[in-house]
């Protein structure tokens, strides 16, 4: 791979805190501590505040000692402020045996799907930025680098951007010389027509420079009393990642139709269906909003001072819903044992590519990745002399005529996909 310059001041790794958790280590498919025992999640998404809730003590502090009673042992937050200093709530939480899982992009970063895919250097400086504001607490248990960048069955054509992003996370941690490679994953929304391509496709070969170091599903088919292992289609699921060779784990769950929600497929998580092959599980979501996925209340905001139309209070006192009860019964009574570090020993090889197929994966395996500044371009496409040329920074598609979004072919310059040859048709611009 060319090398990739890199610039500016590791902070994360000054800002070193003491060690109530020792970082979390990956072998084969599994966490483990310190101590050797088996890793599971019991996580919360915890995006109290939109732009960062770590950087408020006295409202961590507050919530830590809920999460505590509730037996949570991780949480996910989806945006920090890489400007910001997150030592008091990154200490609380690792007081009480949190581990943190941050995304590193926001908004304004995160890898578009349709906008078209692209990675470039504004992006890497991005993530990189609160990669290195985070790199020094031990109880930060890993990365995302994107959460549901592909939401529709033909969006295939964005995941060697997904990998891309991977790839120079970590050349950049290696570059940095971290004195710990920070475990480095993707949150995938649960599109049945791309499994288990996508988780397969993230991992696949050889090459761990490239390759996700976990695998985060963000699935909702659970739902109510009436459903159960095979009916919510957890079998499935199970199946496809029985020789998933990096950790894998539900980084969200918890349908709430019917409410109030029993939160019974943890059981099936950490019991003896899944816990060999699963990790655990991310609850979706800490503070109620209009969506009514709370497990706790702060409460409504004054319509006359709530911004953007949310007039649900951001912090303050939480109080448990009857969701937060639930949940906490249920997670008292699962306590999944695992295995022993000294006693695993992994048998899951690399995983082969999946192979292209039009209209259900579009990616062609053997095509190298995106470099860095690279876009997709959508261009016309004619079955009998393939696609137009285009620039070595730009990656070609073609549209199906059938499919109301953007699409899906093949190009010998960058990533080649494939899919249904047709004349298409729309470019857009190669850098940005």
């Amino acid at each position: 791979m060319k090398s990739i310059a890199f610039s500016g001041l590791t902070l994360g790794l000054l800002a070193v805190t003491s060690s109530a958790l020792e970082p979390l280590t990956i072998k084969g498919s599994k966490f483990f501590h310190a101590d050797g025992t088996q890793y599971f999640m019991k996580g919360i998404a915890y995006q109290r505040s939109p732009t960062d809730p770590l950087v408020d003590k006295s409202q961590c502090q507050t919530d830590a000692t809920l999460m505590k009673e509730l037996g949570a042992n991780a949480i996910r937050v989806y945006h920090v402020d890489s400007a910001k200093n997150h030592d008091d709530c990154m200490k609380i939480f690792e007081d009480i045996g949190v581990y943190a899982f941050i995304d590193l992009d926001d908004f304004p970063t995160y890898i578009e799907q349709d906008g078209p895919p692209h990675w470039n250097e504004s992006q890497l400086e991005a993530y990189t930025k609160v990669l290195d504001n985070f790199a020094g607490y031990s109880n930060l248990g890993g990365v995302f680098v994107g959460n549901e960048i592909i939401t529709k069955s033909n969006g295939s054509f964005a995941a060697p951007y997904i990998k891309a992003a991977v790839r120079d996370i970590k050349a950049y941690m290696e570059e940095k010389k971290y004195t710990r490679k920070i475990p480095t994953g993707y949150s995938a929304a649960d599109i049945a027509e791309l499994r288990p391509n996508l988780q397969n496709y993230l991992a696949c070969g050889d090459d761990s420079a490239v390759n996700v170091d976990f695998f985060g599903l963000n699935a909702y088919e659970w739902c109510g009393e009436a459903t159960d292992y095979h009916v919510s289609g957890y079998d499935k699921l199970n199946e496809n990642a029985t020789d998933y060779p990096v950790p894998i784990f539900f980084s969200e769950t918890g349908c709430n139709v019917p409410t109030p929600r029993t939160f019974k497929d943890q059981f099936a998580i950490f019991g003896p269906e899944m816990q060999d092959v699963w990790s655990g599980a991310i609850i979706y979501e800490w503070i109620q909003e209009d969506n009514n996925y709370g497990l706790v209340d702060y409460g409504r905001a004054d319509p006359k001072t709530a911004i953007g139309g949310d007039t649900w209070n951001r912090g303050g006192k939480p109080t448990p819903l009857p969701d937060f009860s639930a949940l906490k019964t249920v997670w008292a009574s699962v306590d999944p044992t695992g295995v022993s570090l000294n006693k695993y020993t992994s048998t899951k090889g690399p995983i082969s590519c999946p192979a292209s197929t039009a209209g259900i994966w579009n990616v062609d395996p053997s095509s190298p990745l995106p470099t860095l500044g690279q876009t997709a371009v959508f261009a016309e496409v004619d079955a009998a002399v393939g696609p137009t040329t285009v620039a070595s920074s730009q990656t070609t598609y073609s549209v199906d005529p059938t499919s109301t979004s953007k699409p899906n072919a093949a190009g010998r310059n960058g990533v080649a996909v494939s899919g249904g040859f047709a004349a298409a048709v729309i470019a857009v611009a190669a850098m940005l």
